[in-house]
């Protein structure tokens, strides 16, 4: 036996060093590889002085183009821009894919382990100087010193390209409380907020504007310039698991809060001071077949109450605001094209719909990850969102995306395949350069040719304690009391009470205590989420909702904690939760938008009362659920709690 444990012992020993070895060999390879692509860099762009007045020459040939003369029409501007751009410099900028940061502020070209998520991605030397790509998103959420650092580096990259195009860059919301993995991104020295499905329960249109614009600020002073957002979608569908990413069930809410969105984060015209918004997934994301989002296979969205046309109503509402671009859904719209495809593949959808119907002029930009699957150490991440041209190839893909009318394709780094394509014929470059007019004059009306950079004047925003007011104020107004069986609520601050489900230790102006000895139960439980899914791939396992309804095992754990004594339920809702069983023995249930658990305690204790209106309806049962339509609102037969449901003390 000995000997055997001796064996595996020295397998395991020579299996670990030869990982280590390939491990070396890849980051000695990159490294030498990058420094390589640096070497392929200019100089940056020296300054010129006309008339007083400061210029930067970006292409360093010694004078003043158009496209460098900010006095100039911004059109003209940009047709100079794109006289002077080669195919490959065409071909770079029609793409926006995610990009890495580096802890301490630099740049990242070699993928790290401390970030699993940085061997998604192509490094960033490769992408700016080689691929030719100047649009990227980042979920990285470092210190507000080391992103600005990190942003005025990639910046100075930039400017030493050819011509010097500067970088826009773009991110998912950043302005909740701590949460588990999903599309927001928890940034601590951001100010807090509700969800927007918090925000869908406040309904204030003001509110929601001077938010955005609150956005606005602390985006900008880091340097991002893009908000990947508002969602404009109505959450018809229980299942999906988005729901807390838009503002409710309610179409005509929604709208006056999309278009809100829109206007704080733009201002009424896009400047230098404005974040653009690419309101999203047009034309709506809520009809999900079944719950399934459609990130994954099979991406349907199904119309069996006919109900399509209400689902454009918010985004109709945001190009009436000004949104300055659009991220259309995955989804192949079961019904309602000629074709069954996603829909930025879709010429109906991305040229008859948004262009002639909704006469938008603005950027188009796909979702992220349509032609490539992306994979993690060769671990499938994310399969190609590729829904309805699965038995197309990557060329024929990028040309059926294009031909759509997509004029910013998302998820991908494939300029040098698109380069290719143009250069045989096969894509013709006016159409690209149709796209560049839109994407370029973004960056001229962002202020970006003129001066990318920023100082860390601009970092102070973050101690703005009128910002970090209204967040609170916010989180506030979004809580929903559901229950208040005989006024139990709000609680004497002597009370004793047990606690579970909280992750925030409290500080001791409440009196805890066991269960056995307290008075009142306060129990937290959050949306369930992935029962019954069958995971094809990691982002499918963090993000697919699932059943709605708690299983027995959970069931059977907090049933008896909640009937042992009076209880009061905190319900966090990412998505409506079934919670028949435990409201009927719950004596008061508040529901949750990620709210922090300090302001919820301050409510339970009679600190405020509770304001909010429940942004969707709560079903009573899965059986309910199932026979809802997936495009109508507030249809679930008796639910548990009607939309706009709402008490105070």
């Amino acid at each position: 036996m000995n000997f055997f444990f001796r064996l595996l012992f020295k397998f395991f020993l020579v299996i670990s060093l030869f990982f280590i070895f390939l491990v070396l060999i890849f980051y000695i390879d990159k490294s030498i590889e990058t420094k390589n692509i640096y070497k392929l860099l200019g100089n940056g762009a020296s300054i010129i002085n006309d008339g007083g007045i400061i210029y930067r020459d970006l292409n360093k040939n010694g004078k003043l183009d158009i496209y460098e003369d900010l006095t100039k029409p911004i059109d003209l501007r940009v047709e100079d821009l794109i006289s002077q751009m080669n195919i490959d410099e065409k071909a770079g900028s029609v793409f926006i894919n995610m990009i890495g940061v580096s802890k301490d502020g630099t740049i990242m070209d070699i993928p790290t382990f401390n970030d699993p998520f940085s061997f998604l991605m192509d490094s960033s030397s490769e992408m700016i100087i080689k691929m030719k790509m100047n649009h990227f998103n980042t979920r990285a959420a470092h210190s507000k010193e080391n992103m600005l650092k990190w942003y005025n580096s990639i910046q100075k990259v930039a400017e030493q390209t050819r011509l010097g195009i500067p970088i826009t860059i773009a991110t998912d919301p950043r302005h909740g409380v701590p949460t588990e993995f999903g599309a927001s991104i928890y940034t601590p020295y951001f100010s807090k907020w509700p969800s927007a499905l918090g925000m869908g329960a406040i309904g204030d249109s003001i509110l929601v504007q001077e938010h955005a614009r609150i956005v606005k600020e602390e985006y900008s002073a880091i340097g991002i310039k893009v908000a990947l957002g508002p969602m404009a979608d109505i959450a018809t569908e229980p299942r999906w698991t988005r729901i807390d990413g838009t503002f409710g069930e309610n179409p005509i809410i929604n709208a006056k809060l999309t278009a809100a969105y829109v206007k704080g984060l733009q201002g009424d015209s896009i400047n230098k001071n404005s974040v653009i918004s690419m309101v999203k997934h047009f034309p709506g994301s809520g009809p999900v077949g079944n719950g399934k989002d459609t990130h994954f296979p099979p991406g349907i969205q199904l119309y069996k109450g006919k109900n399509f046309e209400e689902h454009l109503i918010p985004f109709q509402a945001a190009f009436e605001a000004g949104a300055a671009s659009v991220m259309p859904t995955y989804s192949i719209l079961k019904g309602v094209t000629s074709q069954d495809i996603g829909a930025s593949f879709d010429k109906e959808i991305i040229t008859g719909m948004l262009r002639n119907r909704f006469n938008f002029n603005g950027i188009i930009c796909s979702d992220w990850g349509l032609i490539t699957d992306k994979r993690v150490m060769g671990i499938l991440f994310k399969p190609a969102s590729a829904h309805g041209v699965e038995n197309l190839n990557t060329d024929e893909r990028i040309k059926k995306i294009i031909d759509a009318g997509v004029n910013l394709i998302g998820g991908e780094s494939l300029s040098i395949e698109l380069s290719r394509l143009i250069k045989d014929g096969e894509i013709s470059e006016d159409i690209i350069d149709e796209s560049l007019r839109k994407i370029m004059k973004q960056k001229f009306q962002l202020g970006l040719f003129d001066n990318p950079y920023l100082n860390d004047e601009g970092l102070s925003i973050y101690n703005n304690e009128y910002n970090k007011n209204k967040g609170i104020e916010a989180q506030k107004r979004s809580l929903v009391l559901l229950k208040n069986t005989n006024k139990i609520l709000p609680l004497d601050l002597n009370t004793k009470i047990y606690v579970e489900g909280f992750k925030k230790p409290f500080n001791n102006k409440y009196n805890f205590s066991s269960i056995e000895d307290a008075d009142i139960n306060i129990i937290k439980v959050t949306s369930p989420k992935g029962e019954g899914v069958e995971a094809n791939s990691i982002m499918q396992m963090l993000l697919e909702g699932g059943r709605l309804d708690f299983t027995k095992e959970q069931l059977n754990k907090l049933l008896p904690i909640i009937k042992s004594k009076p209880t009061i339920l905190v319900a966090n809702l990412k998505r409506p939760s079934i919670l028949t069983e435990l409201n009927f023995e719950a004596k008061a249930l508040i529901a949750d938008f990620d709210v922090s658990e300090d302001l919820i305690f301050d409510m339970i204790f009679g600190g405020f009362s509770p304001s909010g209106k429940l942004p969707i309806q709560l079903p009573s049962s899965m059986e309910s659920v199932v026979d809802q339509k997936e495009d109508l609102p507030y249809d679930s037969k008796n639910a548990l709690y009607e939309y706009g449901h709402g008490l105070n003390y």
